[in-house]
């Protein structure tokens, strides 16, 4: 497997998907995580305009970073958590990545790839939830703050980019995957911003990473993660 794109713009991602067939049961999340926003809006709810523009991302992001200075965060699954260290120095996946956590985004997504011996990759779902939910943020893209520093080692967590039209390798600001492979996958440095690693739970990962595949890598079973902002 040589890259790691956004599903949402290289496949039509529905209910009548053949990937999603097998899946028997829906499991949305309800409830609220306490580290929540407290005055955020519900994003279920249909806006007269998304949340978030490209032509403001950066200031807001950088504000957003400010107030809100958590690195560490929690992915849940029904295998285990695993939890995440994201990396002060690429601020603007680091502030995306805990605004939508802490909006309740992530809840009632999947970890819709599992490229055996390679990543597994999170952050999108076949639920009209989580389209609406797309909607509601906005569709942007997160500049790209590569660095040599962090490369793409077992463990690490790196942002998902649409591979059309993207000469500036931006991010999508949903889709993350997590490295599986021991030997790392370093044809993916310079591509992708690695902006975390796993510090615990790579023993989830592995056992996620195991999981019986269907077409497009989708596991045949739905893994449905919950996101929580813990520091």
């Amino acid at each position: 497997m040589a890259s790691c794109e956004d599903t949402q713009k290289t496949k039509k991602i529905n209910t009548q998907d053949p990937v999603s067939t097998s899946v028997t049961k829906k499991e949305p999340v309800k409830e609220v995580a306490k580290n929540k926003d407290i005055d955020s809006i519900d994003i279920l709810t249909k806006r007269d305009k998304p949340m978030l523009v490209q032509e403001e991302l950066i200031p807001f992001l950088t504000d957003y970073g400010k107030k809100n200075p958590e690195t560490k965060v929690r992915i849940i699954t029904r295998f285990g958590n695993i939890d995440v260290e994201l990396f002060k120095d690429t601020p603007l996946h680091r502030a995306n990545f805990i605004f939508l956590a802490k909006h309740g985004y992530f809840d009632g997504t999947f970890f819709h790839r599992v490229a055996k011996g390679f990543v597994i990759q999170g952050g999108n779902s076949d639920n009209p939830e989580t389209a609406l939910k797309r909607n509601n943020i906005g569709s942007y893209l997160i500049p790209s703050e590569t660095s040599a520093r962090h490369t793409h080692n077992r463990g690490s967590f790196s942002a998902a980019k649409y591979a059309e039209q993207n000469v500036s390798d931006a991010s999508s600001p949903v889709e993350f995957f997590i490295v599986q492979d021991h030997r790392g996958a370093h044809h993916l440095d310079n591509e992708h911003t690695v902006y975390g690693k796993v510090v615990k739970g790579m023993d989830v990962v592995d056992e996620i990473n195991n999981q019986e595949v269907g077409q497009g890598e989708w596991p045949l079973i739905n893994i449905t993660i919950k996101v929580e902002v813990l520091e």
